[in-house]
């Protein structure tokens, strides 16, 4: 717990003593990352099986399917 609490100062303090530049860098590189794990997720990748099927019986009959069909 030592070592966490070392590390998490580690990087606090290093973000305070970063001038403008970084700063601005580094809520750059925080806004990418947010659109692409949190609004393209939404945009591209739906829930399908919620849309599709009622129950979790019928998602795991849909999934199980979908993996063991053959071509």
């Amino acid at each position: 717990m030592n070592l966490l609490k070392k590390v998490f100062h580690f990087y606090i303090d290093g973000f305070r003593n970063m001038d403008r530049l970084g700063k601005k860098l580094w809520i750059i590189i925080l806004l990418k990352l947010f659109i692409f794990f949190i609004i393209l997720r939404l945009v591209f990748f739906p829930n399908f099986l919620n849309k599709q099927f009622d129950s979790k019986e019928q998602k795991g009959d849909y999934v199980l399917d979908q993996i063991t069909k053959t071509k």
